[in-house]
């Protein structure tokens, strides 16, 4: 746990057709699943072999209710859920929903920055910690970048530094995009994402999740082939890798980052 804390450590999507999205993601980023649900909820893990990456589950008919969309949210891992939804506010986030058991898994509580910004803080019980093995950066299957799209993105960084002791790394400068801050775990060491202020044309604030592929011009097809939209890109990055931006055919957001073969 003291390995995790102040990191994401969970991904899940919660979405209108959870049959269409385990074949979507199947295909395009070679998910295995496995059944997870407990009584009154139906869960399925996204998996790579045997380790679980990912979830899934069915938008809430509240969320449905409200308009919310199918969409991606991470979890980050905190020594205590309660404490930490109580900072949340304190630094004017917001909680959606309060500090909540999950049977034989944890503590979570659903919050969002003072930007909007939905994410989850969350406790495992003991043996129960997502991905004690943290994979090496790049590895097919797994989440390699974490990418927030901000209305401030200084602002934005003096939250998370202050939630979670997320520090300030490179910085790219994007042009008339503005700046690209890249930013790595309080124990500092590689970046695990960036943030930057969202164009016009994005109309909310939001994380967004790269998965890795080993081919992303082979990737880019599968997206295609299985009703999904390319929004953005192949487009290169620093580093040599590539990425692309979609959104899958029920409408959440997501994003690969690979090689081109």
């Amino acid at each position: 746990m003291t390995e995790d804390a102040s990191r994401f450590v969970w991904y899940e999507l919660m979405t209108t057709s959870t049959d269409a999205a385990r074949q979507f993601y199947g295909s395009v980023v070679g998910w295995g699943t496995r059944d997870a649900s407990q009584p009154g909820m139906a869960y399925t893990l996204f998996t790579v072999g045997d380790v679980p990456v990912a979830g899934l589950m069915d938008l809430p008919e509240q969320a449905r209710q409200m308009g919310a969309p199918p969409s991606w949210i991470g979890y980050v891992s905190v020594p205590d859920v309660d404490a930490a939804t109580a900072k949340v506010a304190s630094l004017g986030g917001a909680t959606h929903v309060p500090p909540t058991d999950i049977p034989d898994v944890g503590r979570f509580a659903v919050v969002s920055d003072p930007q909007k910004a939905a994410f989850i803080l969350f406790k495992p019980l003991p043996m129960q910690g997502v991905q004690p093995d943290r994979p090496p950066m790049g590895t097919p299957g797994h989440i390699g970048w974490h990418e927030l799209y901000a209305d401030d993105w200084e602002k934005a960084l003096a939250f998370y530094g202050a939630m979670f002791g997320w520090q300030k790394a490179d910085a790219i400068d994007m042009g008339e995009m503005g700046t690209y801050q890249l930013f790595s775990t309080a124990g500092g060491g590689d970046p695990i994402g960036g943030m930057f202020n969202r164009p016009a044309e994005v109309p909310v604030t939001f994380w967004l999740y790269y998965f890795n592929v080993d081919d992303i011009d082979a990737a880019v097809r599968r997206v295609e082939a299985g009703g999904g939209k390319v929004l953005n890109g192949p487009m290169e990055v620093p580093g040599g890798a590539w990425i692309v931006q979609g959104q899958d055919p029920q409408g959440a957001m997501f994003a690969l980052v690979g090689p081109r073969a």
